[in-house]
């Protein structure tokens, strides 16, 4: 195996007689090929920052389908680290452009604040977003796949509609306004019971690495037979088994209330270690368990959340729902009120994005419901048209956001770079809905408290890969559809989730083509949480996608080889969702100090300056879609009543 990638070493193996990167290239060509044909022509942008030769105008331009790396790809972020690093931009052009409103960031929460100012404004409200992405939707991310002649669909981010609480009414409201029906469509679409119908179940992968051999293990940890077959020592089988189910106080004598404070200091790690004196082996058996909620292993995220989410180990202790009275803290899963009502679209919650570029730019997304939008062909072309009162131009990476003119009279100069070239846009009103950490970049004018609040928020780094199969045989022989991989360099992977919607039709039999959705999270064991993000982010960077492609045949051979999975054979196409600034940083109780909810850097960095509002899940304190739109709400509020 080598140090350096994880991979084996072992060519054959891993089918490199069978290059993945051509058909790759040919899954993504037609947008490759866009990109390559308006190469000449982007040297010829003029005083029109339309760019009417910009690459999402060029026809045959689709996002979606490009494969290879992706998330915060090439040509996204350096012009933003040059800002950060105080690299002189190259000479601007005035493009003579003014709007309304002009929103930095066409994610979710940039999209929102559009929606919201043109619904209080006027319907002919000029807005102008800018996103420094070659796709909208900011983590909301598509990947359109097209295997054995059928269109597959897998989130690139966002998973679903899901919050830890009820969504406000400003946000349900919005999603109701774009034809969602949550419950309806999750009783008409959704089959979450589909493949354990098929008789497929959950399995554990043990890496020789970590555990000493490679074993794939069927079932659920509380069936005592299954962790029998674990390559661990007897004592860290009862360890889990006693852990998974039985019903122990751990913490005998202490008031539910005291346990609760307690466990909010604890990380799971030390109550596992500590509390329930778990072997080491069992300790590396659970790691992984919080990567996909949290981006860390449980040595970074408390007790009390992982209590708040359903692991294991909180049994005995009989605590009652909701917050610590002392703190107002309120642990994952876990709100007063109960949770959101929830539903996977095919590709996550890049249908809520497309359904707000419907509502913003009705030329551009044809259908008229949120059934019907999932097929829909984005028409990128009509994204950024002169004239039009919404415009949406991509591939540009603002660089400087500046107040001029005294108090509410003012307007707000903008500054992006798009082809290489520096160009300068004026509004009445700006809204950041970018990440929180460039915003001191954009506006170093912002008092030093508030960048200093701004800088704190240390975004979770993040990998969801997906894998086009020419089948699912191997998972139908082996009896597994999702793998839990505790020292695996993904450490989960699943069959794509059975839903069915309007036109779309997904996998619905093991011969047929199938996407797997793969989790990574570059974590760091021993840091702090916010220090395992930041190495964890700079390991991202600097990983090429041919690390990410050998140990992605690797880990599928080793875990699906019984199965006669061949990765040459097998794997049709790999994109690898890269996110170096992913999930909204959220309070930790291990490492963030006890105070109110008003004074924490989210609430703080998100104050007004002049005519600039901030708009983004970071602001919200919370990795959730709902948090992304309540934050728009607030923005466009602040602008038009501040």
């Amino acid at each position: 195996m080598s140090e350096n990638d994880g991979g084996s070493s072992n060519s054959r193996e891993l089918g490199e007689e069978r290059p993945i990167q051509r058909r790759d290239f040919l899954q993504g060509a037609l947008v490759a090929s866009a990109t390559v044909l308006a190469g000449p022509l982007l040297k010829a942008y003029a005083a029109d920052a339309a760019g009417p030769v910009a690459p999402q105008d060029v026809p045959g331009y689709y996002p979606p389908l490009l494969n290879g790396m992706r998330g915060s790809h090439a040509g996204s972020f350096e012009s933003a680290h040059a800002a950060r690093d105080d690299v002189a931009p190259p000479p601007g052009v005035d493009s003579g452009e003014s709007y309304d409103l002009v929103v930095v960031g066409a994610g979710i929460s940039g999209l929102a604040a559009a929606q919201f100012f043109r619904a209080r404004t006027a319907p002919g409200a000029r807005i102008l977003l800018l996103d420094n992405h070659d796709d909208f939707g900011g983590h909301a991310k598509r990947n359109e796949f097209q295997l054995g002649g059928k269109t597959q669909l897998l989130n690139g981010g966002t998973l679903s509609i899901e919050s830890p609480k009820p969504y406000s009414p400003v946000a349900e409201g919005l999603i109701r306004e774009l034809g969602i029906d949550v419950e309806a469509l999750s009783r008409k679409a959704e089959q979450p019971q589909f493949y354990a119908q098929l008789g497929l179940r959950e399995a554990v992968f043990f890496d020789r690495e970590t555990f000493g051999a490679d074993r794939l293990v069927v079932g659920k940890p509380t069936d005592a037979g299954v962790v029998a077959g674990y390559p661990l020592s007897e004592r860290a089988q009862e360890d889990i088994r006693r852990i998974e189910a039985a019903a122990v106080d751990f913490m005998p004598g202490l008031p539910p209330a005291d346990k609760k404070l307690s466990l909010s200091k604890l990380s799971y790690r030390d109550f596992l270690r500590d509390v329930v004196k778990a072997d080491p082996q069992a300790i590396a058996f659970y790691q992984a368990r919080t990567h996909g909620l949290w981006g860390v292993g449980i040595d970074a995220v408390s007790a009390l959340d992982c209590w708040g989410v359903g692991l294991a180990g909180f049994k005995g202790l009989q605590l009652p729902p909701g917050s610590i009275p002392r703190m107002g803290f309120t642990p994952a899963g876990y709100a007063d009120t109960g949770g959101s009502r929830t539903f996977h679209f095919p590709d996550g919650n890049a249908t809520i994005a497309r359904l707000l570029v419907r509502n913003l730019m009705p030329g551009a997304v044809p259908g008229s419901s949120a059934e019907d939008v999932v097929t829909a062909r984005v028409a990128y072309g009509k994204l950024d048209r002169p004239g039009s009162p919404v415009r949406l131009r991509l591939g540009s990476t603002v660089i400087r956001a500046t107040n001029r003119g005294a108090g509410g009279s003012g307007e707000v100069a903008v500054t992006y770079i798009r082809a290489g070239q520096a160009y300068t846009v004026r509004a009445r009103n700006c809204v950041l809905a970018c990440y929180n950490m460039m915003i001191p970049y954009l506006c170093p004018e912002l008092p030093t408290a508030q960048k200093e609040a701004l800088r704190s928020l240390v975004k979770t780094p993040l990998v969801y890969t997906s894998v086009g199969l020419r089948n699912w045989e191997p998972f139908r022989k082996l009896g597994v559809h999702s793998v839990y991989a505790p020292g695996g360099y993904h450490s989960s992977f699943n069959l794509n989730w059975k839903v069915d919607i309007g036109g779309y039709r997904s996998s619905a039999a093991p011969a047929e083509p199938i996407l797997v959705h793969m989790t990574r999270t570059p974590c760091q064991p021993g840091l702090t949480e916010f220090e395992q993000h930041t190495v964890g982010r700079a390991e991202l960077l600097a990983t090429p996608f041919a690390t990410f492609e050998r140990n992605i045949r690797d880990q599928l051979v080793r875990t699906l080889g019984a199965g006669g999975f061949d990765p040459a054979r097998d794997i049709e196409a790999i994109t690898v969702n890269r996110w170096p600034h992913g999930y909204a940083p959220e309070y930790n109780p291990l490492y963030d100090p006890d105070m109110p909810a008003s004074e924490r850097p989210n609430v703080r960095g998100r104050a007004p300056f002049g005519r600039i509002t901030i708009a983004n899940s970071d602001a919200g304190g919370g990795a959730y879609t709902d948090s992304a739109i309540d934050q728009a709400n607030r923005a466009v509020t602040e602008l038009l009543h501040g």
